[in-house]
Protein backbone atom coordinates (compact mmCIF):
# COMPACT_ATOMS: atom_id res chain seq x y z
CA UNK A 1 0.00 0.00 0.00
CA UNK A 2 2.83 2.37 0.77
CA UNK A 3 4.42 1.81 -2.63
CA UNK A 4 1.07 2.20 -4.36
CA UNK A 5 0.39 5.44 -2.50
CA UNK A 6 3.83 6.77 -3.40
CA UNK A 7 3.33 5.83 -7.05
CA UNK A 8 -0.06 7.55 -7.17
CA UNK A 9 1.46 10.68 -5.66
CA UNK A 10 4.03 10.71 -8.43
CA UNK A 11 1.29 10.20 -11.08
CA UNK A 12 -1.66 12.39 -10.00
CA UNK A 13 -3.18 12.29 -13.49
CA UNK A 14 -4.02 8.63 -12.94
CA UNK A 15 -6.08 9.51 -9.86
CA UNK A 16 -7.76 12.41 -11.67
CA UNK A 17 -8.61 10.13 -14.60
CA UNK A 18 -10.26 7.63 -12.28
CA UNK A 19 -12.43 10.36 -10.77
CA UNK A 20 -13.21 11.73 -14.23
CA UNK A 21 -14.48 8.33 -15.39
CA UNK A 22 -16.74 8.14 -12.34
CA UNK A 23 -18.27 11.48 -13.37
CA UNK A 24 -18.32 10.88 -17.14
CA UNK A 25 -20.65 7.88 -17.51
CA UNK A 26 -23.51 8.93 -15.21
CA UNK A 27 -23.16 12.50 -16.47
CA UNK A 28 -23.65 11.51 -20.12
CA UNK A 29 -26.59 9.23 -19.31
CA UNK A 30 -28.33 11.96 -17.32
CA UNK A 31 -27.64 14.57 -20.02
CA UNK A 32 -29.20 12.42 -22.76
CA UNK A 33 -32.44 12.10 -20.78
CA UNK A 34 -32.42 15.52 -19.13
CA UNK A 35 -35.50 17.78 -19.14
CA UNK A 36 -36.12 21.48 -18.73
CA UNK A 37 -37.71 22.97 -15.59
CA UNK A 38 -41.03 22.92 -17.50
CA UNK A 39 -40.85 19.13 -17.91
CA UNK A 40 -39.87 19.02 -21.60
CA UNK A 41 -36.91 16.98 -22.77
CA UNK A 42 -33.92 18.93 -24.00
CA UNK A 43 -33.45 19.17 -27.70
CA UNK A 44 -31.21 20.90 -30.18
CA UNK A 45 -28.50 23.21 -28.86
CA UNK A 46 -29.51 22.75 -25.22
CA UNK A 47 -29.21 19.00 -25.40
CA UNK A 48 -25.91 19.27 -27.25
CA UNK A 49 -24.56 21.65 -24.59
CA UNK A 50 -25.72 19.34 -21.79
CA UNK A 51 -23.86 16.40 -23.34
CA UNK A 52 -20.86 18.64 -24.05
CA UNK A 53 -20.74 19.70 -20.41
CA UNK A 54 -20.99 16.07 -19.30
CA UNK A 55 -18.00 15.19 -21.54
CA UNK A 56 -15.83 18.30 -21.27
CA UNK A 57 -15.93 18.63 -17.49
CA UNK A 58 -14.45 15.13 -16.88
CA UNK A 59 -11.87 15.83 -19.60
CA UNK A 60 -10.85 19.03 -17.83
CA UNK A 61 -10.59 17.09 -14.57
CA UNK A 62 -7.91 14.85 -16.10
CA UNK A 63 -5.56 17.75 -16.93
CA UNK A 64 -6.55 20.18 -14.16
CA UNK A 65 -3.24 19.90 -12.27
CA UNK A 66 -1.16 20.53 -15.38
CA UNK A 67 -3.15 23.56 -16.56
CA UNK A 68 -5.14 24.77 -13.54
CA UNK A 69 -5.72 28.31 -14.85
CA UNK A 70 -7.09 27.33 -18.26
CA UNK A 71 -9.23 24.46 -16.99
CA UNK A 72 -10.75 26.61 -14.21
CA UNK A 73 -11.55 29.40 -16.66
CA UNK A 74 -13.14 26.95 -19.13
CA UNK A 75 -15.20 25.39 -16.32
CA UNK A 76 -16.50 28.84 -15.33
CA UNK A 77 -17.47 29.56 -18.95
CA UNK A 78 -19.26 26.20 -19.19
CA UNK A 79 -21.15 26.92 -15.97
CA UNK A 80 -22.27 30.35 -17.22
CA UNK A 81 -23.39 28.81 -20.51
CA UNK A 82 -25.31 26.07 -18.74
CA UNK A 83 -27.15 28.62 -16.58
CA UNK A 84 -27.77 30.93 -19.55
CA UNK A 85 -29.40 28.10 -21.54
CA UNK A 86 -31.41 27.00 -18.50
CA UNK A 87 -29.91 23.52 -18.33
CA UNK A 88 -30.41 21.98 -14.91
CA UNK A 89 -27.37 20.58 -13.08
CA UNK A 90 -26.74 16.91 -13.76
CA UNK A 91 -24.36 14.29 -12.44
CA UNK A 92 -21.47 15.94 -14.29
CA UNK A 93 -22.06 19.23 -12.46
CA UNK A 94 -20.17 17.83 -9.48
CA UNK A 95 -17.07 18.65 -11.52
CA UNK A 96 -17.65 22.35 -10.81
CA UNK A 97 -16.83 21.66 -7.16
CA UNK A 98 -13.54 20.11 -8.27
CA UNK A 99 -12.59 23.29 -10.13
CA UNK A 100 -13.52 25.49 -7.18
CA UNK A 101 -10.86 23.50 -5.31
CA UNK A 102 -8.42 23.43 -8.25
CA UNK A 103 -8.48 27.17 -8.85
CA UNK A 104 -7.82 27.91 -5.17
CA UNK A 105 -5.14 25.24 -4.73
CA UNK A 106 -3.08 25.31 -7.93
CA UNK A 107 -3.92 28.44 -9.93
CA UNK A 108 -1.99 31.65 -10.31
CA UNK A 109 -2.84 34.86 -8.47
CA UNK A 110 -5.98 35.67 -10.43
CA UNK A 111 -7.35 32.11 -10.66
CA UNK A 112 -8.25 31.66 -6.95
CA UNK A 113 -10.25 34.90 -7.00
CA UNK A 114 -12.02 33.86 -10.21
CA UNK A 115 -12.91 30.55 -8.56
CA UNK A 116 -14.13 32.37 -5.42
CA UNK A 117 -16.38 34.77 -7.38
CA UNK A 118 -17.80 31.88 -9.41
CA UNK A 119 -18.39 29.88 -6.20
CA UNK A 120 -20.24 32.73 -4.52
CA UNK A 121 -22.33 33.37 -7.64
CA UNK A 122 -23.18 29.69 -8.33
CA UNK A 123 -26.08 29.49 -5.88
CA UNK A 124 -27.81 32.83 -6.64
CA UNK A 125 -27.49 32.42 -10.44
CA UNK A 126 -28.84 28.87 -10.30
CA UNK A 127 -31.84 29.93 -8.22
CA UNK A 128 -32.44 32.94 -10.43
CA UNK A 129 -32.37 31.03 -13.76
CA UNK A 130 -33.49 27.52 -12.85
CA UNK A 131 -36.05 28.27 -10.12
CA UNK A 132 -38.36 30.92 -11.60
CA UNK A 133 -40.88 32.53 -9.29
CA UNK A 134 -44.33 30.99 -9.28
CA UNK A 135 -47.37 33.01 -8.09
CA UNK A 136 -49.28 29.79 -7.54
CA UNK A 137 -46.74 28.53 -5.00
CA UNK A 138 -47.49 30.10 -1.58
CA UNK A 139 -44.28 28.73 -0.04
CA UNK A 140 -42.09 30.34 -2.69
CA UNK A 141 -40.87 33.24 -0.56
CA UNK A 142 -37.81 35.43 -0.90
CA UNK A 143 -36.33 34.05 2.33
CA UNK A 144 -36.69 30.53 1.04
CA UNK A 145 -34.95 31.42 -2.21
CA UNK A 146 -32.11 33.10 -0.29
CA UNK A 147 -31.75 30.00 1.90
CA UNK A 148 -31.66 27.69 -1.12
CA UNK A 149 -29.08 29.93 -2.83
CA UNK A 150 -26.92 29.87 0.31
CA UNK A 151 -27.18 26.10 0.59
CA UNK A 152 -26.18 25.68 -3.06
CA UNK A 153 -23.24 28.08 -2.64
CA UNK A 154 -21.91 26.46 0.54
CA UNK A 155 -20.33 23.36 -1.11
CA UNK A 156 -18.50 25.58 -3.61
CA UNK A 157 -17.17 27.87 -0.88
CA UNK A 158 -16.09 24.90 1.23
CA UNK A 159 -14.23 23.36 -1.73
CA UNK A 160 -12.58 26.73 -2.40
CA UNK A 161 -11.52 27.03 1.26
CA UNK A 162 -10.15 23.49 1.18
CA UNK A 163 -8.12 24.36 -1.91
CA UNK A 164 -6.83 27.50 -0.25
CA UNK A 165 -5.77 25.51 2.79
CA UNK A 166 -4.00 23.02 0.54
CA UNK A 167 -2.19 25.88 -1.18
CA UNK A 168 -0.99 27.35 2.13
CA UNK A 169 0.10 23.93 3.40
CA UNK A 170 2.00 23.22 0.20
CA UNK A 171 3.75 26.61 0.41
CA UNK A 172 4.64 25.84 4.02
CA UNK A 173 6.12 22.46 3.09
CA UNK A 174 8.09 24.04 0.25
CA UNK A 175 9.45 26.62 2.69
CA UNK A 176 10.44 23.85 5.11
CA UNK A 177 12.19 21.93 2.34
CA UNK A 178 13.98 25.07 1.21
CA UNK A 179 15.03 25.80 4.76
CA UNK A 180 16.28 22.24 5.25
CA UNK A 181 18.19 22.46 1.99
CA UNK A 182 19.65 25.80 3.04
CA UNK A 183 20.70 24.41 6.41
CA UNK A 184 22.25 21.40 4.72
CA UNK A 185 24.25 23.66 2.40
CA UNK A 186 25.36 25.78 5.36
CA UNK A 187 26.35 22.65 7.26
CA UNK A 188 28.35 21.40 4.28
CA UNK A 189 30.03 24.80 3.95
CA UNK A 190 30.89 24.82 7.66
CA UNK A 191 32.26 21.29 7.35
CA UNK A 192 34.42 22.35 4.41
CA UNK A 193 35.69 25.36 6.37
CA UNK A 194 36.48 23.12 9.34
CA UNK A 195 38.28 20.64 7.09
CA UNK A 196 40.28 23.45 5.45
CA UNK A 197 41.23 24.86 8.86
CA UNK A 198 42.26 21.43 10.08
CA UNK A 199 44.34 20.80 6.99
CA UNK A 200 46.02 24.19 7.42
CA UNK A 201 46.82 23.26 11.00
CA UNK A 202 48.24 19.94 9.88
CA UNK A 203 50.31 21.79 7.28
CA UNK A 204 51.79 23.96 10.04
CA UNK A 205 52.52 20.81 12.04
CA UNK A 206 54.24 19.32 9.01
CA UNK A 207 56.33 22.45 8.55
CA UNK A 208 57.43 22.38 12.19
CA UNK A 209 58.37 18.70 12.03
CA UNK A 210 60.28 18.97 8.76
CA UNK A 211 62.06 22.24 9.61
CA UNK A 212 63.19 21.07 13.02
CA UNK A 213 64.28 17.54 12.22
CA UNK A 214 65.88 18.32 8.87
CA UNK A 215 67.89 21.19 10.39
CA UNK A 216 69.14 18.82 13.09
CA UNK A 217 70.14 16.28 10.43
CA UNK A 218 71.97 18.93 8.41
CA UNK A 219 73.95 20.12 11.44
CA UNK A 220 74.85 16.55 12.40
CA UNK A 221 75.84 15.69 8.82
CA UNK A 222 78.11 18.76 8.59
CA UNK A 223 79.70 17.89 11.92
CA UNK A 224 80.21 14.26 10.90
CA UNK A 225 81.90 15.32 7.67
CA UNK A 226 84.20 17.68 9.62
CA UNK A 227 85.41 15.08 12.18
CA UNK A 228 85.24 11.99 9.97
CA UNK A 229 89.02 11.56 9.74
CA UNK A 230 90.04 12.84 13.15
CA UNK A 231 87.30 11.35 15.36
CA UNK A 232 85.54 8.27 13.94
CA UNK A 233 83.62 7.76 17.22
CA UNK A 234 82.01 11.23 17.03
CA UNK A 235 81.20 10.56 13.39
CA UNK A 236 79.46 7.34 14.35
CA UNK A 237 77.45 9.15 17.05
CA UNK A 238 76.48 11.87 14.60
CA UNK A 239 75.32 9.32 12.03
CA UNK A 240 73.28 7.57 14.71
CA UNK A 241 71.63 10.89 15.63
CA UNK A 242 70.90 11.53 11.95
CA UNK A 243 69.30 8.10 11.56
CA UNK A 244 67.11 8.42 14.68
CA UNK A 245 66.08 11.97 13.79
CA UNK A 246 65.24 10.89 10.24
CA UNK A 247 63.12 8.00 11.48
CA UNK A 248 61.30 10.31 13.89
CA UNK A 249 60.65 12.86 11.12
CA UNK A 250 59.47 10.11 8.77
CA UNK A 251 57.08 8.73 11.37
CA UNK A 252 55.66 12.22 12.04
CA UNK A 253 55.26 12.92 8.33
CA UNK A 254 53.51 9.60 7.75
CA UNK A 255 51.13 10.31 10.61
CA UNK A 256 50.28 13.79 9.39
CA UNK A 257 49.97 12.80 5.75
CA UNK A 258 47.79 9.88 6.79
CA UNK A 259 45.42 12.31 8.45
CA UNK A 260 45.39 14.45 5.30
CA UNK A 261 44.33 11.45 3.22
CA UNK A 262 41.33 10.65 5.41
CA UNK A 263 37.90 12.05 4.53
CA UNK A 264 37.12 13.21 8.06
CA UNK A 265 39.88 15.42 9.44
CA UNK A 266 37.87 17.34 11.97
CA UNK A 267 38.92 15.23 14.95
CA UNK A 268 42.03 15.62 17.01
CA UNK A 269 44.94 13.36 16.20
CA UNK A 270 47.04 11.99 19.02
CA UNK A 271 49.52 11.92 20.56
CA UNK A 272 50.38 15.64 20.56
CA UNK A 273 53.67 16.94 21.97
CA UNK A 274 53.33 19.17 25.03
CA UNK A 275 55.31 20.97 27.71
CA UNK A 276 56.47 17.68 29.23
CA UNK A 277 58.33 16.90 25.98
CA UNK A 278 60.35 20.16 26.11
CA UNK A 279 63.36 18.60 27.92
CA UNK A 280 63.60 15.95 25.21
CA UNK A 281 63.40 18.66 22.53
CA UNK A 282 66.11 20.73 24.22
CA UNK A 283 68.37 17.71 24.59
CA UNK A 284 67.95 17.02 20.88
CA UNK A 285 68.89 20.60 20.09
CA UNK A 286 71.95 20.44 22.34
CA UNK A 287 72.99 17.22 20.61
CA UNK A 288 72.77 19.09 17.32
CA UNK A 289 75.33 21.59 18.62
CA UNK A 290 73.26 24.50 19.94
CA UNK A 291 73.80 25.30 23.64
CA UNK A 292 70.43 25.93 25.30
CA UNK A 293 69.53 26.91 28.83
CA UNK A 294 66.05 26.26 30.19
CA UNK A 295 64.24 27.76 33.18
CA UNK A 296 60.70 27.38 34.43
CA UNK A 297 59.25 29.74 37.04
CA UNK A 298 55.93 30.01 38.77
CA UNK A 299 53.57 27.25 39.78
CA UNK A 300 53.83 24.55 37.13
CA UNK A 301 50.39 23.13 36.40
CA UNK A 302 48.59 21.11 33.80
CA UNK A 303 47.55 23.02 30.67
CA UNK A 304 44.97 22.32 27.98
CA UNK A 305 46.39 20.12 25.22
CA UNK A 306 45.94 22.83 22.62
CA UNK A 307 47.89 25.33 24.72
CA UNK A 308 50.64 22.79 25.47
CA UNK A 309 51.03 22.08 21.77
CA UNK A 310 51.30 25.83 21.08
CA UNK A 311 54.06 26.21 23.70
CA UNK A 312 55.97 23.24 22.31
CA UNK A 313 55.76 24.45 18.70
CA UNK A 314 56.82 28.00 19.64
CA UNK A 315 59.94 26.74 21.38
CA UNK A 316 60.65 24.26 18.59
CA UNK A 317 60.30 26.86 15.84
CA UNK A 318 62.30 29.47 17.75
CA UNK A 319 65.22 27.09 18.30
CA UNK A 320 65.05 25.97 14.68
CA UNK A 321 65.39 29.60 13.62
CA UNK A 322 68.38 30.03 15.92
CA UNK A 323 70.15 27.10 14.27
CA UNK A 324 69.28 28.38 10.79
CA UNK A 325 70.00 32.09 11.26
CA UNK A 326 71.92 32.52 14.52
CA UNK A 327 75.35 31.53 13.31
CA UNK A 328 77.90 28.95 14.50
CA UNK A 329 78.56 30.50 17.95
CA UNK A 330 74.99 31.28 18.97
CA UNK A 331 73.62 30.43 22.40
CA UNK A 332 69.92 30.29 23.33
CA UNK A 333 67.83 30.52 26.47
CA UNK A 334 64.27 29.29 26.96
CA UNK A 335 62.17 30.59 29.85
CA UNK A 336 58.65 29.54 30.73
CA UNK A 337 56.84 31.60 33.38
CA UNK A 338 53.56 30.28 34.84
CA UNK A 339 51.63 33.30 36.09
CA UNK A 340 48.13 33.63 37.56
CA UNK A 341 46.24 34.48 34.38
CA UNK A 342 48.68 33.73 31.58
CA UNK A 343 51.80 31.88 30.53
CA UNK A 344 54.87 33.64 29.14
CA UNK A 345 57.29 31.87 26.82
CA UNK A 346 60.57 33.70 26.15
CA UNK A 347 63.22 32.43 23.73
CA UNK A 348 66.34 34.55 23.26
CA UNK A 349 69.66 34.05 21.49
CA UNK A 350 72.86 36.04 20.95
CA UNK A 351 73.25 35.18 17.27
CA UNK A 352 72.75 37.18 14.10
CA UNK A 353 68.93 37.19 14.16
CA UNK A 354 66.57 37.45 11.16
CA UNK A 355 66.22 40.06 8.43
CA UNK A 356 63.40 42.61 8.17
CA UNK A 357 62.08 40.81 5.07
CA UNK A 358 61.71 37.58 6.98
CA UNK A 359 59.91 39.35 9.83
CA UNK A 360 57.46 41.16 7.53
CA UNK A 361 56.66 38.64 4.82
CA UNK A 362 58.36 35.41 5.73
CA UNK A 363 61.27 35.89 3.39
CA UNK A 364 61.90 34.10 0.13
CA UNK A 365 62.13 30.39 -0.61
CA UNK A 366 60.16 29.57 2.51
CA UNK A 367 62.60 31.27 4.93
CA UNK A 368 60.87 32.86 7.89
CA UNK A 369 57.51 31.20 7.29
CA UNK A 370 57.78 29.67 10.74
CA UNK A 371 57.30 33.12 12.30
CA UNK A 372 54.07 33.54 10.34
CA UNK A 373 52.84 30.14 11.50
CA UNK A 374 53.86 31.06 15.04
CA UNK A 375 51.69 34.19 14.91
CA UNK A 376 48.75 32.08 13.69
CA UNK A 377 49.20 29.60 16.53
CA UNK A 378 49.31 32.34 19.15
CA UNK A 379 46.29 34.04 17.59
CA UNK A 380 44.29 30.79 17.77
CA UNK A 381 44.58 30.83 21.59
CA UNK A 382 43.95 34.62 21.83
CA UNK A 383 47.52 35.32 22.88
CA UNK A 384 50.09 37.95 21.89
CA UNK A 385 53.45 37.52 20.18
CA UNK A 386 56.41 39.90 20.16
CA UNK A 387 59.32 39.09 17.86
CA UNK A 388 62.29 41.21 16.95
CA UNK A 389 65.97 42.00 17.51
CA UNK A 390 67.30 41.69 21.04
CA UNK A 391 69.07 44.63 22.69
CA UNK A 392 72.78 43.95 22.46
CA UNK A 393 72.43 41.60 19.49
CA UNK A 394 70.59 38.43 18.72
CA UNK A 395 66.89 37.75 18.50
CA UNK A 396 64.01 37.46 20.92
CA UNK A 397 60.61 35.75 20.73
CA UNK A 398 58.12 36.48 23.50
CA UNK A 399 54.67 34.91 23.59
CA UNK A 400 52.00 35.55 26.23
CA UNK A 401 49.24 32.93 26.24
CA UNK A 402 46.09 33.33 28.38
CA UNK A 403 45.35 30.43 30.69
CA UNK A 404 41.63 31.22 30.92
CA UNK A 405 39.37 31.73 27.90
CA UNK A 406 37.68 35.12 28.13
CA UNK A 407 33.86 35.04 28.10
Amino acid sequence: MHRLNAWLRRHPMVVDSAWALMVLFPGVLVALDQATPDGYRLSGAARFLAVAVAVILPGLMVVRRRWPDITTAVAVVLGIGQIALVIEPGAASIGYLVFAYTGAAFGRRWTPWLALVASLAAGPLTVWRLMPTSPDAPNDTFAKRVLVAALMTTPFVLCWAWGRLTRVRRAYLIELEDRASRLERERDAQSQVAVAAERARIARELHDVVAHNVSVMIVQADGAAYVMDSSPQQTKEALGTIASTGRQALAEMRRLLGVLRTADTTGEYVPQPGVEELPELLEQVRTAGLPVEFTATGEVRELPRGLELTVYRIVQEALTNVRKHGGPDAHATVAVDFRDGDLEVLVEDDGRGSTREQLATGGTDGLGHGLIGMRERVGMVSGSLDVGPRPGGGFRIRAVLPLKVSK
